[in-house]
């Protein structure tokens, strides 16, 4: 899911950026909650292929995955049948279920570095591009992350890095993408402001 999210916030900074007189009529309540329930329907039906493929399985007994969560890809490496198909059909969905989110992401920042440099002053570049920087840089590190524990996993067998990847793509990227809206945010900024001069 936070693949498809990160797809609707560069949707989000592309109409911010490039059409800025008209992001309330375009990014309107309806059209919010219709982009929301889109991802959740998409990682729903994603979760559900990767739970089908993995239920026609037998595995061993008492086999420890060393993971922070159970993942598809593992779970077919302890497979006791052959996994050939299941593994081909797994990477198709995941290539499909991937490349559409990435292409709306890169086509969003085609089109707000296409509008960044249009911009006539150094300092609204400046502005515009610190702005965009804390979604790219999550951005990075959850396609990173999620590539190293995906790819890696059909590489080389090192659970540590695996662990220590996974966790990384599912549990701090999701948590640093409030914190840095968050802090993005004026009235939050000034919140934390008044709440530090208070306590010193």
């Amino acid at each position: 899911m936070d693949d498809m999210l990160l797809t609707v916030m560069a949707y989000d900074w592309y109409v911010a950026i490039c059409h800025p007189l008209q992001y309330a009529v375009i990014m309107n309540p309806r059209l919010c909650g219709f982009l929301v329930s889109v991802c959740f329907l998409v990682s729903l039906l994603d979760s559900q292929l990767h739970n089908l493929i993995a239920l026609q399985f037998i595995y061993f007994r008492n086999v420890e995955i060393a993971n922070f969560f159970c993942d598809p890809s593992q779970l077919l490496d302890i497979s006791c049948t052959n996994t050939l198909t299941n593994k081909i059909f797994m990477y198709f969905t995941g290539a499909i279920f991937g490349f559409f989110p990435i292409s709306g992401i890169l086509f969003s920042y085609y089109k707000i570095v296409f509008s960044i440099l249009k911009i006539p002053s150094s300092g609204g570049m400046y502005k515009v591009f610190s702005t965009c920087g804390s979604h790219l840089s999550v951005v990075c590190l959850f396609y990173g992350t999620g590539l190293a524990v995906y790819l890696g996993s059909a590489v080389s067998s090192s659970p540590k890095k695996g662990m220590v990847a996974s966790v990384m793509y599912t549990v701090v990227t999701p948590m640093l993408n409030p914190f840095i809206y968050s802090m993005r945010n004026r009235d939050i900024k000034s919140a934390l402001w008044r709440l530090h001069s208070r306590m010193v």
